[in-house]
């Protein structure tokens, strides 16, 4: 089986998480949703809406599933039976960051990274940008699926 992991902390889900998990759909017989559990970083939302904002937006396809881990990545890869982690890239710099990380990730544990480019309707976007805009009571829904809701 083909099962990819989409780490990350989701602080929203973005169209532009969205746009990428969509198109590594294809590509693999499992993907999951991995949202990383970081004690020391405040969060704009709860662990269980991230949660529920990403099961909600593939309600309907049953390649997806959603969980929640600590710890190193690559250790839940392991843990899961995971061969694949997918990223995501916007710019060069996304690229930098990512490719160190990826040969990181082979060192350790043998485990290949899948990036995907970001499609340019979706580039600009990252969870900073749509936190800074949710802040100051700007039109977020531009930026997330219709299932990401600020109370």
């Amino acid at each position: 089986m083909r099962r990819a992991i989409f780490p990350g902390s989701f602080d929203p889900f973005t169209l532009g998480h969205y746009d990428v998990i969509s198109r590594g759909i294809p590509l693999f017989d499992e993907v999951i949703v991995a949202i990383g559990i970081n004690g020391s970083k405040k969060y704009m939302f709860s662990l269980e809406e991230r949660k529920r904002f990403i099961e909600e937006a593939f309600a309907d396809e049953p390649k997806i599933k959603v969980v929640t881990y600590s710890g190193l990545t690559v250790d839940f890869c392991k843990e899961i039976d995971a061969n694949f982690i997918l990223r995501g890239l916007r710019n060069p710099a996304d690229f930098e960051f990512e490719k160190a990380i990826a040969h990181t990730n082979r060192e350790l544990a043998g485990i290949e990274t899948v990036f995907l480019l970001t499609a340019a309707k979706t580039s600009f976007i990252s969870s900073s940008i749509v936190r800074d805009v949710i802040r100051n009571n700007g039109d977020y829904t531009i930026l997330v699926p219709n299932t990401v809701r600020v109370k």
